[in-house]
């Protein structure tokens, strides 16, 4: 059973626990997608209960660089699509020649400066890495949820545009922070066009969603994205709304 953490569309949660659980009731293995999860959430192997788990550490402020964890006794049997003198012992069996060792480093650079957040929030440097990055991640998630529910609340007198996703605050721990939205005259690439000439960055498409936006009808146009993560402000937020604000 393979699945996403959560939507890089409309930033829905699905609940990976109960999935994990139902999957192994029936003897199938899990593989979960954590790319878009990573940045805004606590990646805990144990607590989601799964057997894979891959993500990309561009997603969470390092370089572009695949990650793949496994159950190290599943990893040791399972066969690998490999090159053939590589050897079968791990980690190299699960390898595809030799490592992008700068990427690598920067992706424990990444971990690093999460790590070093988490410290700076908790105001205790002898906090061990994984502590530390607990204590990031609450912070994150608490401050994340402010930005993006009043991005919400704003968004809900501007009648010309629709809003994708979970929007009951009542449901706040089902979304992240990552919204699309789409308005009732102009094409996704046209409202992404202006708020880039006022300096707004957003992107329009599919973002590679494509049963998603087949499914709501958008396509070929897509829908409109807009994400935050934990650098981001309620001054940019308001940014934004003003330009939604003249676009409606």
């Amino acid at each position: 059973m393979a699945v996403g953490c959560a939507s890089n569309a409309v930033g829905s949660v699905n609940p990976v626990q109960e999935i994990c659980r139902l999957s192994h009731d029936v003897g199938a293995l899990t593989f979960l997608d954590a790319v878009h999860f990573a940045p805004h959430s606590l990646v805990d192997v144990e607590d989601f209960g799964c057997d894979f788990l891959a993500c990309s550490a561009y997603k969470f402020f390092g370089p572009h660089i695949g990650i793949l964890w496994g159950r190290r006794p599943l990893l040791e049997e399972l066969s690998a699509y490999k090159l053939r003198p590589a050897s079968d012992a791990l980690p190299d069996k699960w390898m595809t020649g030799t490592q992008n060792h700068e990427c690598i480093a920067g992706t424990l650079a990444a971990i690093d400066y999460l790590a070093e957040l988490g410290r700076t929030v908790a105001d205790d440097d002898s906090l061990s890495r994984r502590l530390a990055l607990k204590q990031a991640y609450q912070a994150i998630v608490g401050y994340e949820q402010q930005l993006i529910w009043h991005l919400i609340d704003g968004l809900r007198p501007l009648n010309s545009f629709r809003l994708w996703g979970i929007d009951d605050p009542l449901r706040k721990a089902e979304r992240l922070p990552t919204i699309s939205i789409g308005h009732a005259s102009r094409t996704p690439s046209e409202v992404a066009e202006e708020l880039g000439r006022r300096g707004l960055f957003v992107w329009h498409g599919n973002y590679y969603a494509l049963p998603l936006t087949e499914r709501l009808d958008l396509e070929p146009d897509g829908m409109i994205r807009v994400g935050i993560v934990h650098y981001n402000t309620l001054v940019e937020v308001d940014r934004l709304l003003s330009a939604l604000h003249d676009l409606a």
